[in-house]
C-alpha cells in the first residue's frame, strides 16, 4: 500500500508539474501547433490573414500623415481564364493599378480590403529598398563583409560572404528550404521562432557550405536575414524603425504593417511582413515610379535599377534573379516582381505602367506548370489592363 501512495503521490506530482509547465509556456507552445497547422486546409485563408494571432510580431509605424489615396480607374474586364485560375491557384486578394489607379480589386476566402495579409517572401523585396537607401546614405557598402556590422557570424557559413553575395542568394551556405519536409532547415527554423529562439543564434549556427561565396545562385532565405543582421549592425536600429523611417511613412499606407519577430523581437524579414493588399500595390507603385512619391525620391532611381537587373549567377532557363527581386526565365522589358510561397505576388511592369498585388493560400504553389501558369496570367492581366486604357 505505501508502494501504491507513492506512486499515486509521483503520478500527480508529475501532472501538476506538467500543468505548470504548459502555463509557464502556453504561448510558446500555442505558437508551435500554430506552425504545425499553418497551412492545413481549412485554416489557411484564415490563418494568412491573422497572423498576428499566431506570432510574436512587431509593428512598422506608418506615421500620421493621411492615407494617399489610390484613385479609381475604368474597371478592366479581366482576361480570359482569371475565374479559373483564382479558384485553382486559391487567391485570396488581387488589387491591379495602371497608371497609379485601380483598375481591379477582388477579395475571396472569406477575407476583406483592410485585412493584413502576409507577404511571405515578397518581404524580401521590401528590404532590398531599405538596403539601397542605406547604401545610399553610406551606412554600408556593397562589397563589405558582412561580418563587418554582423560579427555574430564570425566563424559561421556565413564568414568571407559579402553584402553583395546575401542580397544576390550567392553566399554558398548549405541549407534546405523545402516547406514541405516538416525536418528541413526552414521548417526547423519556423520552429525556433514559435518557441521564442531568436533568428541570429539560428544563423551563426548555421556552418556548412555547398560552394564558395559569389559562385552560384541557390535560393537561402537566411541570407535575406543575414541582410537584416547587416543593416541592423551598420544602424543600430531597429528592422521596423527603419523600414518605416525610410520607406513606409512617405507611401501614405491605409494601415499599420506589422512583422512576425522572434523572442528577441527582431523582425522576420525573410518573409514575415503583413499588410493590406491595396498597401503592397502603393509599394509596387512606388517602384514602378523609379522610387518616387508624390514628386520626392524615396528609393534611390539608380538603387531599383541595379536592384533588377537579373545579376545573380541563375542556372540558364531559370527565373533571373536580382537583389532579392526576380524576373521570368524571359524576361520583357521592365518585367520585375516580388513572390512569395502559397501565391503571394508583386507584379511590376513599368513599360506597361501596371502593378499587382495578389495573396493567395496556394497548397499547390510547388506543383508542374504553376510558376510559368501564374507568370502567364500576369501577363494577361496586365496586357488586359493596358488595352483598357488605350
Amino acid at each position: 500500500m505505501r508502494i501504491l501512495k507513492w506512486i499515486g503521490l509521483t503520478v500527480v506530482a508529475l501532472a501538476l508539474i506538467g500543468a505548470a509547465v504548459g502555463l509557464w509556456k502556453r504561448e510558446e507552445i500555442t505558437r508551435l501547433l500554430a506552425v504545425n497547422s499553418l497551412f492545413d486546409a481549412d485554416l489557411i485563408a484564415g490563418n494568412f490573414s491573422n497572423m498576428d494571432d499566431l506570432f510574436l510580431t512587431v509593428p512598422v509605424d506608418r506615421g500620421a500623415g493621411p492615407v494617399r489615396a489610390l484613385e479609381a480607374g475604368s474597371p478592366m474586364t479581366m482576361p480570359d481564364g482569371f475565374d479559373a485560375w483564382v479558384d485553382a491557384r486559391s487567391v485570396l486578394a488581387a488589387v491591379v493599378l495602371k497608371d497609379g489607379a485601380v483598375v481591379y480589386e477582388n477579395y475571396w476566402g472569406g477575407t476583406k480590403a483592410g485585412d493584413h495579409r502576409v507577404s511571405w517572401s515578397v518581404a524580401k523585396s521590401f528590404l532590398s529598398v531599405l538596403a539601397g537607401v542605406l547604401v545610399e546614405e553610406g551606412a554600408l557598402a556593397l562589397d563589405d563583409p558582412v561580418t563587418r556590422h554582423a560579427p555574430k557570424l564570425a566563424g559561421s557559413a556565413y564568414e568571407g560572404a559579402t553584402v553583395r553575395d546575401v542580397l544576390e542568394m550567392e553566399s554558398g551556405v548549405a541549407f534546405d528550404e523545402d516547406y514541405l519536409d516538416p525536418n528541413s532547415d526552414i521548417n526547423r527554423m519556423g520552429r525556433t521562432i514559435a518557441l521564442g529562439g531568436t533568428l541570429d543564434d539560428f544563423t551563426a549556427a548555421i556552418t556548412v557550405r555547398r560552394a564558395p561565396p559569389g559562385d552560384s545562385f541557390t535560393y537561402v532565405s537566411m541570407d535575406t536575414h543575414v541582410v537584416g543582421m547587416v543593416l541592423r549592425g551598420a544602424t543600430g536600429r531597429s528592422i521596423a524603425d527603419l523600414l518605416s523611417e525610410k520607406v513606409i511613412v512617405p507611401l501614405g499606407l491605409e494601415g499599420t504593417p506589422y512583422y512576425m519577430a522572434d523572442g528577441a523581437g527582431a523582425a522576420f524579414v525573410l518573409g514575415g511582413l503583413n499588410m493590406p493588399t491595396r498597401d503592397y500595390a502603393r509599394f509596387g507603385q512606388m517602384v514602378l515610379d523609379d522610387g518616387r512619391v508624390d514628386g520626392a525620391q524615396v528609393v534611390p532611381a539608380d538603387w531599383l535599377a541595379a536592384s533588377t537587373a537579373w545579376s545573380a549567377k541563375t542556372a540558364p532557363g531559370a527565373l533571373k534573379y536580382g537583389y532579392q527581386w526576380w524576373a521570368p526565365k524571359d524576361a520583357r522589358p521592365g518585367e520585375v516582381f516580388g513572390q512569395g510561397v502559397y501565391g503571394q505576388y508583386l507584379w511590376i511592369d513599368r513599360e506597361a505602367g501596371v502593378v499587382i498585388a495578389t495573396n493567395g493560400a496556394d497548397r499547390g504553389f510547388r506543383g508542374a506548370g504553376v510558376s510559368d501558369g501564374n507568370i502567364a496570367m500576369m501577363r494577361a492581366i496586365t496586357a488586359a489592363a493596358r488595352s483598357a486604357t488605350e
